[in-house]
C-alpha cells in the first residue's frame, strides 16, 4: 500500500527515520520498475541541526526543496559525483529530511545490475546512498517530485522490523557538525548485508 502524503507531515524526523526501516521504496523510471525495502536511514533535523543543508535557516536554490511540505524527493549531488536521495518531511518552512542510505533489493534486479555496471548481485549494489540512487535510476531530474506519484513512491507492505533489530548510532561523514555529529540519528537493521557501514 502506497504511503499517503500525510504520512510525511510528521514533525518528528528522528522517529520517522526509524519508522521508515522496512518500508519499500520504488521507482518507475523510463518504464522500468525497481525497488526494495529500506534497511538504513539518517535523519536531518532542519535549521537546528548542524549536519543539515538547511542549518541556520540556510535557503539556497539547492535547499529550497527542503522548505516545502513533506512528501517530496530531495535529490542533490555529493562530491560532484553521487546523486543522493532524501525524503522531505514535516510542514512547509520546517526543512526536515531523511537520507535513504541502503535498501535490500526486491524488484527489478536485472535493471539495477545494468545501472550499476555489475555482472552479479553483491550487497554493494544498493549499499550507501549513492548506490541506492544509481540502482533505482534516481537523479536530480526528479528533485521535488511527489512521493505519492508514479515515478517514485514508498509502500508499507506489512514488513515489521522489531525494535531490538534496529541500531541507532551517529551519522556517517558529518564530522563538521561538531556536537551534532554524535547524535544517534542513523538507523539500520543489525546484521543486514546491505547496510553501508555496519558499526561493529
Amino acid at each position: 500500500m502506497k504511503l499517503p502524503a500525510a504520512y510525511y507531515h510528521s514533525s518528528d524526523v528522528v522517529a520517522l527515520s526509524k519508522e521508515l526501516i522496512g518500508k519499500y521504496l520504488f521507482t518507475c523510471i523510463d518504464g522500468l520498475k525497481t525497488g526494495g525495502y529500506i534497511v538504513e536511514t539518517e535523519a536531518y533535523n532542519g535549521i537546528i541541526d548542524k549536519a543539515s543543508h538547511a542549518y541556520g535557516n540556510r535557503q539556497t536554490p539547492r535547499t529550497q526543496t527542503m522548505f516545502g511540505l513533506g512528501g517530496v524527493a530531495y535529490v542533490y549531488l555529493c562530491y560532484g559525483i553521487h546523486e543522493m536521495f532524501n525524503i522531505v518531511t514535516s510542514v512547509e518552512g520546517q526543512p526536515h529530511a531523511i537520507l535513504v542510505r541502503a535498501i535490500q533489493p526486491t524488484e527489478g534486479l536485472d535493471v539495477m545490475l545494468q545501472r550499476r555496471n555489475m555482472l552479479a548481485e553483491k550487497p554493494n549494489i544498493t549499499s550507501g546512498p549513492g548506490s541506492v540512487a544509481k540502482a533505482l535510476g534516481i537523479s536530480r531530474k526528479i528533485n521535488a517530485f511527489s512521493l505519492t506519484g508514479d515515478d517514485i513512491w514508498l509502500e508499507d507492505n506489512g514488513l515489521v522490523i522489531p525494535d531490538e533489530s534496529i541500531a541507532a548510532v551517529p551519522r556517517v561523514g558529518v564530522s563538521y557538525a561538531a556536537e551534532d555529529a554524535l547524535l544517534p540519528y542513523r538507523f539500520y537493521v543489525k546484521g543486514n548485508p546491505y547496510v553501508s557501514k555496519p558499526n561493529k
